[in-house]
């Protein structure tokens, strides 16, 4: 059980940073014309407001996912999240403003935080498995690593793609966790089904997308 929390807590603070790269870019985007005592109070409380907000979504996520067959309709949505990952061309949030004023600054970083942080609510949520306080420790665990470590793991995927794979993997690793715990389709599984079946959403992942990639060249 408690190897079982701990593998959660890591895939929540493994998920939180790789979906929340581009959420660091925003931060920075939108604080930059801020004088740099008021940029950095915009960046840590956009940052905890961003957090607690996404933390009350997610705990909704988590209950709604107790309803039949929604474990399996969220993990569907992940795995799709982790192909769009693999295969996302280079997409940069150009169009956040840079706001002159303190306030403004927050309210951006927090909108941009809710609207690009759908995906993050779904994989954490299926991390999870049903336990909030696993949520709550996992998002504060993330969060100096969000602010410190994300446009380093930015530059990182940048130079080296292959990361870009790794990430996808753990979130189709996530989503075959979340269709493996649905009550309904356990009775269909094969003997230690339940244990492979997240490995072999992360290869079929990978698989996928250097197909994606092979097509793309191709055209």
């Amino acid at each position: 059980m408690v190897d079982e929390y701990i593998v959660s807590i890591l895939l929540i603070i493994g998920i939180d940073v790789i979906l929340g790269g581009d959420n660091a870019v925003v931060i920075a985007l939108a604080s930059r014309n801020l004088p740099e005592q008021k940029r950095n109070i915009a960046i840590v409380l956009g940052t905890a407001l961003a957090i607690a907000i996404r933390i009350l979504l997610t705990a909704a996520v988590v209950w709604l996912l107790t309803i039949p067959f929604l474990q399996l309709a969220g993990g569907l949505l992940l795995f799709w999240i982790a192909l769009k990952l693999i295969g996302q061309k280079d997409e940069k949030p150009t169009m956040i403003k840079a706001e002159p004023s303190l306030w403004k600054a927050i309210q951006t970083i927090v909108a941009a935080d809710v609207a690009m942080g759908l995906d993050n609510v779904i994989a954490i949520a299926g991390a999870a498995q049903g336990h909030i306080g696993l949520v709550v420790f996992g998002f504060l665990c993330s969060v100096p690593i969000i602010i410190l470590g994300s446009k380093i793991i930015l530059y990182a995927m940048e130079r080296f793609p292959i990361l870009i794979y790794a990430g996808g993997a753990l979130l189709a690793y996530t989503a075959g966790k979340m269709i493996a715990a649905e009550e309904r389709l356990r009775p269909f599984y094969p003997p230690n089904g339940e244990a492979l079946f997240p490995m072999a959403a992360a290869v079929l992942a990978v698989l996928l997308g250097l197909a994606a990639h092979r097509r793309s060249r191709a055209a």
